[in-house]
């Protein structure tokens, strides 16, 4: 029996990855729906392989040429368009499994779509709990949801938990370290950093992502994210999460108990280890990842992050203390802020102020509902937009 799989965001890093797992095990998975924003292009060659049911793109123009690249080529694909199909696949009854991949903050609707539907959901999209961490949560508990983190550090978190979770949390017996490879400008300084390239800074020394997420993951923002998430995610507060730099990237993530024992997850940094992990759950299966190989990892690296030079990590964890909304506006202005760079018109360095900056302007208050979460997100992002106009003038 097939477990059918619906992928949010399938021609993004994770969506690949999901579909490379998925390829691998045509006895036991079976595409029902693929999504995408603009890329119709990746999009049609994903149908042709996989024959999904349903391809839905957000974009009516690239839903049009997706159309017709399907039918000059014989698919039987039906080809849907816009947020309110995109929320139809996510909660369609016979889908065994939601893969939440899409970036950003535009992945939330679809993503809590899922997770009310009672869905097996495997969670990329880390800004679903950054926006609306508690409202989510609350919707897990109601519905019965299945949530799987497939963030190799949560994942891996998730992983070292199974058997300790509640006991240890029960008795304030657990912290986490969450490892940063610290991206590609680890040991630079301000200064130097000033006028890097968006190019220079989506070059990650250790993982294939997007533009976004690498651009993130070269400010720390990534990882002030993670921590947010895992807070969600684990019930567990913020001076009970600490970041350390760890380059390889071969181990993923550290719990720690009250006996001084430590347990880590370990694994070569590629996606399809924790994406197979969460398809599985609770067996395993082939990711088409090799097994590390120990006698090469004879120079592991540790140290503790840069804040002077590198401030959006403690700005993350400055706003996951305010509580309300504030994690909300973070990540708006830190979205507003990364496009802005990506579109060559500030500087690397502006991304941090431009974030800090839009949360002092801003009145932290309370959100209910979801349509408050993205009133929120839309103050912030009008915040920080006039902070950029006027950094660019």
């Amino acid at each position: 029996m097939h477990q059918l799989i619906t992928i949010l965001g399938s021609t993004g890093s994770i969506g690949t990855n999901s579909l490379d797992v998925v390829s691998q095990h045509p006895d036991h998975f079976k595409i029902f729906a693929l999504t995408a924003n603009v890329q119709y292009e990746v999009l049609a060659n994903q149908c042709l392989r996989h024959k999904p049911r349903f391809a839905v793109m957000i974009e009516p123009k690239a839903a049009q040429k997706l159309k017709s690249l399907l039918q000059s080529n014989g698919s039987s694909t039906e080809v849907l368009c816009g947020a309110e199909d995109l929320n139809k696949v996510a909660q369609e009854p016979t889908v065994d499994a939601v893969i939440a991949g899409i970036v950003g903050s535009i992945g939330l609707r679809s993503t809590m779509a899922a997770v009310e539907s009672g869905k097996k959901v495997l969670l990329a999209n880390k800004e679903s709990l950054v926006m609306a961490g508690r409202l989510f949560k609350q919707a897990v508990a109601r519905s019965g949801c299945i949530l799987l983190p497939i963030d190799s550090e949560h994942n891996g978190i998730f992983q070292c938990l199974q058997d300790n979770f509640e006991i240890g949390l029960k008795q304030n017996q657990i912290k986490l370290t969450l490892p940063a490879s610290g991206g590609p400008f680890r040991g630079w300084n301000r200064k130097k950093m000033a006028d890097v390239t968006p190019k220079e800074a989506c070059a990650h020394p250790n993982w294939k992502m997007g533009r976004k997420i690498s651009v993130d993951s070269a400010t720390l923002m990534n990882k002030g994210l993670e921590v947010i998430e895992a807070s969600f995610l684990f019930d567990i507060p913020a001076d009970l999460i600490d970041v350390v730099i760890h380059p390889q990237s071969v181990i993923h993530a550290f719990v720690h108990f009250a006996d001084g024992s430590t347990l880590a997850h370990m694994g070569i940094p590629d996606m399809r280890v924790p994406i197979a992990h969460a398809l599985a759950w609770p067996k395993r299966i082939k990711s088409g990842v090799k097994t590390l190989d120990l006698s090469l990892m004879s120079d592991l690296q540790f140290s503790s992050p840069d804040h002077e030079n590198f401030p959006s990590l403690k700005i993350a964890y400055e706003a996951l203390s305010y509580g309300g909304d504030a994690t909300t506006i973070l990540n708006a202005a830190n979205e507003t802020a990364v496009g802005a760079f990506l579109s060559s018109r500030i500087k690397f360095t502006q991304i941090s102020e431009i974030v800090r900056e839009t949360l002092t302007n801003s009145v932290i208050s309370n959100l209910e509902t979801l349509e408050e979460v993205e009133e929120s997100d839309s103050r912030a992002r009008s915040v920080s937009s006039q902070i950029i106009e006027a950094i660019a003038k």
